[in-house]
């Protein structure tokens, strides 16, 4: 959780320091949303994966099931969550309407979440032995 919540935090910083909104409560929702550099699902589910490897081992059986269920987190984000986002963006096109869309992630996203979380995963194990 704490991965995930350093990555919200880095995006409320971005899009502040880029300087596109006039109250910190627009880059906040913007924050807080699905999507975005870097992707908070998967540096939650790396960090987790990480921190079971060094605590367990990683030939444990948990670090395995904890790998296979990232796998499918950021399997998810990129292709499913991305997928539906874009088809959302179509939808609000082509109706007229202005429903809300749930962004998925980039592989870059993806990517950058999973390093984040290696750091974080490995952070926790230093400082809980």
């Amino acid at each position: 959780m704490g991965a995930m919540i350093l990555t919200h935090f880095l995006k409320f910083v971005t899009y502040w320091a880029k300087g596109k909104f006039k109250k910190p409560r627009e880059a906040l929702r913007l924050a807080l949303r699905s999507g975005g550099m870097p992707s908070g699902h998967s540096a939650d589910m790396v960090a987790l994966s990480t921190y079971l490897g060094l605590w367990r081992g990683f030939d444990s059986a948990i670090f395995a099931l904890a790998v296979g269920v990232s796998i499918i987190v950021m399997f998810d984000a990129m292709n499913v969550r991305y997928a539906v986002g874009e088809m959302g963006k179509v939808l609000n096109d082509v109706s007229g309407k202005k429903m809300r869309v749930y962004a998925g992630h980039t592989l870059p996203q993806v990517i950058a979440g999973a390093l984040l979380g290696v750091v974080v995963g490995g952070a926790v194990w230093l400082v809980l032995g």
